[in-house]
């Protein structure tokens, strides 16, 4: 965006900093100058001491107009040294300095995510060798420290992260690295880097730790796979055996609980028809010794009734010389079979004349 586009509001970009020195003018007045000094001067420029002292003074003149500012990108922090010694720390943009060699800038990048990787093998808790391969993300959040207080801050970050790993995955069991319980250790091993370098005083920040991949060595490989499936294939059985469990146990407590249920109706309705009985009993005795003849028959009629109810009827009207067998039972059910088909032709014809009048 310009300057002084519209809306911007003609922001300054040297707002608030100090000013630069305009270079075309400097410029301007240093070549004035040697041109009045060459016209003043004559021949002297040649040879003479005067000539000589004004070049070497427009040299060093033009030294200190070139050389006395640097620009930072924004991406970038400058360390500025003067005569070899930290003096300050410059931000973004335009800045001026001393020129070299009094003051010399160190262009650090802040902002891009620097990694490394690297792969090891190790012992874990239970006494297994696995092999790890790691990635460390990391960032420069004090250029000062960054570049002086370790020769190779970058390396010192990758012992570091090994050293880490190593303490992590040395205190916890092979079947935590390698469950669900990853993630606690990848954790577990940034906050420990992270005070390690804290420690060192690099000036770096680690921004993420991933280990892309945690495998038993290739030489035991094959052992460790049996090992695995063993407990894999015991889990599933387990799980099955559990939904199996889960499955029958329910049905044979519904079970129970319609049989408990069946055997208390049956005890109530036992009960109940025990105790009906006796008050019956005890009725008919009441009656019994009121009027015995008469209930010693009304009971005979009544368990013969009960009796026969039931039981095919012969009449014989012969007086014993002919016997004429009518089978009466089967020839009410004809006729209770005949007058319903009766009954069903009737229906079928009506609607079949309904539906032709409705036709009509």
């Amino acid at each position: 965006m310009a300057w002084n586009e519209p809306g911007s509001g003609k922001r300054d970009p040297w707002q608030g900093k100090p000013q630069p020195p305009d270079l075309e003018a400097l410029l301007k007045r240093l070549r004035d100058g040697i041109n009045r000094l060459f016209r003043s001067g004559g021949t002297s420029l040649g040879g003479g001491s005067s000539g000589i002292a004004l070049i070497v003074l427009a040299l060093v003149i033009g030294w200190l107009a070139l050389d006395s500012w640097t620009v930072i990108d924004a991406r970038q922090i400058g360390v500025v040294l003067r005569f070899g010694q930290f003096n300050r720390v410059m931000t973004s943009g335009l800045n001026l300095k001393w020129p070299a060699p009094v003051e010399r800038v160190i262009r650090v990048d802040a902002t891009n995510v620097r990694s490394v990787s690297d792969e090891v093998r190790m012992l874990t808790k239970d006494e297994n060798i696995v092999l790890v391969d790691f990635n460390v993300q990391y960032q420069v959040t004090d250029a000062e420290k960054y570049l002086f207080s370790a020769n190779q801050p970058d390396e010192t970050l990758k012992q570091a992260a090994e050293s880490a790993v190593r303490q992590v995955i040395g205190r916890s069991a092979m079947d935590t690295i390698l469950s669900g319980h990853g993630s606690e250790v990848v954790g577990e091993t940034k906050k420990l880097l992270q005070q390690t370098l804290d420690g060192y005083g690099v000036g770096l920040l680690v921004t993420e730790i991933n280990f892309q991949k945690i495998l038993p060595p290739p030489e035991v490989k094959e052992a460790f796979d049996d090992a695995n499936n063993a407990g894999n294939n015991q889990q599933q059985f387990i799980n099955e055996a559990q939904g199996y469990a889960a499955k029958v146990v329910p049905l044979a407590r519904g079970e129970a609980a319609r049989i408990r249920a069946a055997a208390e109706g049956y005890k109530a309705a036992q009960i109940a028809t025990a105790t009906g009985d006796a008050q019956r009993f005890a009725l008919v005795d009441v009656q019994y010794k009121a009027a015995p003849e008469v209930t010693r028959k009304r009971l005979y009629l009544e368990t013969m009734q009960e009796v026969l109810g039931g039981n095919l009827k012969i009449v014989d009207s012969g007086n014993g010389k002919n016997l004429l067998y009518l089978p009466l039972d089967k020839l009410k059910a004809g006729l209770d079979a005949a007058a319903a088909t009766a009954a069903a032709a009737a229906t079928a014809d009506d609607a079949q004349k309904k539906a032709k009048e409705g036709s009509q």
